[in-house]
C-alpha cells in the first residue's frame, strides 16, 4: 500500500525526495501519513480537495481486503 500511495504521489510533486509514507496500524485500523515538502501540498490536495479526495478513493479500494478501516492523512 505503502508503494502505491508512492506511485500515485511522486508524479504530482516537484519535490519527490521528500515525499515519506509512515503507517500508524492498529487492531481497527491502519492510518497512512503522506508527508511532502510545503510547496507541493496544494498539488497534492489539488482544487476543492479532488485529487485528495481521488487518492483516497484508491488507497480505500485497495485496503478493502482487509477487515481493518484504512485512512490516508496528508500533511
Amino acid at each position: 500500500m505503502k508503494a502505491l500511495i508512492e506511485t500515485i504521489v511522486l508524479p504530482l510533486v516537484d519535490h519527490p525526495d521528500q515525499v515519506e509514507v509512515t503507517v500508524e496500524e492498529t487492531n481497527e485500523k491502519i492510518r497512512y501519513h503522506l508527508t511532502v515538502h510545503s510547496d507541493d501540498v496544494g498539488k497534492v490536495i489539488g482544487k476543492n480537495g479532488r485529487i485528495a479526495k481521488a487518492i483516497r478513493t484508491v488507497v480505500y479500494a485497495a485496503g478493502s481486503d482487509t477487515n481493518k478501516r484504512v485512512y490516508l492523512d496528508i500533511m
